[in-house]
Parts: C-alpha cells; sequence; structure tokens
C-alpha cells in the first residue's frame, strides 16, 4: 500500500481546490494559480471542507506508483501557492559576482565573458552579497516546486562546484567532497 498517497491533503486556509471533469485541478491561493491534470484512473474526493484525497482503483503496481505521484504533486501545488518555494545558490571563487537587471541574472563565473540567465515565467530571482568577504548568492522562488528546482539546477551546471578547490555554484549548506591535489615527490 501507498503511505503517501493514503495521506490526506490539508488544504490551508485563503487555498481553493476546483476538480473539474476529466480530474482537471486547479488549485488557487494568494500567490497564484495552479493546474494539473490527474490521470483520470484515480479518483479525487473533497469529501470534508480543506481535506482533498486520491484513491486508486486496484493495487496494480502502476496504480499503487500515480497514487503516491500524483498526492505528491497535489499537495506541493497547494503549498506553493499559499507559501511558495526558494532555493539558494551561493557562488565560491575569487572574482565572482551575480547581479539582476531588468529581470535577468547576470553572473560573472570567471569566463572570459559574463553569463546571462532569463528566467522562466513565474520564477522570480534575486542576488544579494558579493560585497568584501561576502558570498554572492542567488534566490530562486516561485509556486511551481518542479521549476525552481529546474531553474536552480540549470543555473548550477553553469559552474558546478569542483573538487580540488570548491570553485563554482553550489547550493546553500551542499556538501562539496574534495580531492587532494598533486603532491610533491623526490
Amino acid at each position: 500500500m501507498s503511505r503517501i498517497g493514503k495521506k490526506p491533503i490539508t488544504v490551508s486556509e485563503g487555498v481553493q481546490v476546483e476538480i473539474s471533469k476529466g480530474n482537471a485541478v486547479t488549485v488557487t491561493g494568494p500567490k497564484g494559480t495552479l493546474q494539473l491534470q490527474v490521470s483520470p484512473e484515480l479518483t479525487l474526493s473533497q469529501d470534508a471542507p480543506g481535506i482533498l484525497e486520491v484513491s486508486r482503483p486496484t493495487d496494480q503496481k502502476r496504480h499503487r506508483a500515480m497514487h503516491g505521484l500524483y498526492r505528491s504533486l497535489l499537495a506541493n501545488m497547494v503549498v506553493g501557492v499559499s507559501q511558495g518555494f526558494q532555493k539558494q545558490l551561493e557562488i565560491i571563487g575569487v572574482g565572482t559576482r551575480a547581479e539582476v537587471n531588468n529581470g535577468v541574472l547576470e553572473l560573472a563565473l570567471g569566463f572570459s565573458h559574463p553569463v546571462y540567465f532569463v528566467p522562466p515565467d513565474g520564477v522570480n530571482i534575486e542576488a544579494e552579497g558579493g560585497g568584501r568577504g561576502r558570498t554572492p548568492r542567488v534566490i530562486i522562488s516561485g509556486i511551481d516546486k518542479q521549476v525552481v528546482g529546474q531553474v536552480a539546477a540549470k543555473i548550477r551546471s553553469l559552474r558546478p562546484p569542483e573538487p580540488y578547490k570548491g570553485k563554482g555554484i553550489r547550493y546553500v549548506n551542499e556538501y562539496v567532497r574534495r580531492k587532494a591535489g598533486k603532491t610533491a615527490s623526490k
């Protein structure tokens, strides 16, 4: 049995969930609106106010997988439209900096040219720090958890952390395994 799929989704105050024919779900909250097409094989019910439940028709492996998946996606939508999601990246290295101009992220990552990143709609990017002794940080926020994570991963892939000195872009509190450098031999 899916432990995640069985858990009811608590819909917070100020969030409205609409289920239309064909299991098209629209979640509206103070931060925005998200839509999801749930598999028609699953059943969505909103019996009590503020409680949303997902149920499956059989115990087939495919139904069990979809049960937990769609329950998690719907729960993330409810959290996203009420609180939002955020990822933080830090840029390690001498001469690195980040700033946002007209909604475009401009990064100096040690290349011979600046790198520009245009965020997709619904994603807000902020840059902070970078002054004397402070590590530049990039804060990515939005209501769609998947899009926020994908944007953070794309920015990180521009200069992933290297294992010798740890330079590059990494998530805040990410552990980068370090390697020993060359040693002199006689």
